[in-house]
């Protein structure tokens, strides 16, 4: 069985907003919640709210797995998130971080119930990936 990782999480972002008030229209609790100017360490501070909602690191070699796993938390909230963005100004986004460990590699693609639905939110995807082990030497 593989080490590789794989984490899924959703993204409600942008300057000001009340995460507390997209809690209770979407009736979701969040996984995270960061507020503009919240203090990350001694040199750096937030640079935006969000509120997010996603899984922990779970082995896995195929993202859907994952991404679904999030999809259907959020499915039958679609017109509340499009009204939450608009009335805040907000942007989202899907989030998925792979860390592939000994040459296993997720397969990674995106079926069409989530391509239809990230549209219908109008979200971004974005993808990090990560290999381990990694030797500089090997670049």
């Amino acid at each position: 069985m593989t080490k590789t990782q794989v984490k899924a999480y959703y993204s409600l972002f942008g300057d000001y907003f009340d995460p507390d008030e997209v809690t209770s229209k979407l009736e979701i609790t969040p996984t995270s919640v960061t507020r503009k100017g919240d203090i990350i360490n001694v040199k750096h501070s937030h640079q935006e709210t969000s509120w997010t909602v996603g899984t922990e690191y779970e082995e896995s070699l195929d993202v859907n797995d994952q991404l679904i796993k999030v999809m259907n938390v959020l499915k039958e909230k679609a017109d509340e998130i499009n009204t939450i963005q608009v009335q805040n100004q907000l942007k989202c986004k899907f989030y998925i971080v792979i860390v592939m460990e000994e040459g296993y590699t997720p397969a990674l693609y995106f079926d069409s119930n989530f391509m239809k639905f990230a549209d219908s939110i109008h979200a971004e995807i974005d993808v990090d990936l990560y290999a381990n082990p990694y030797s500089a030497d090997t670049v």
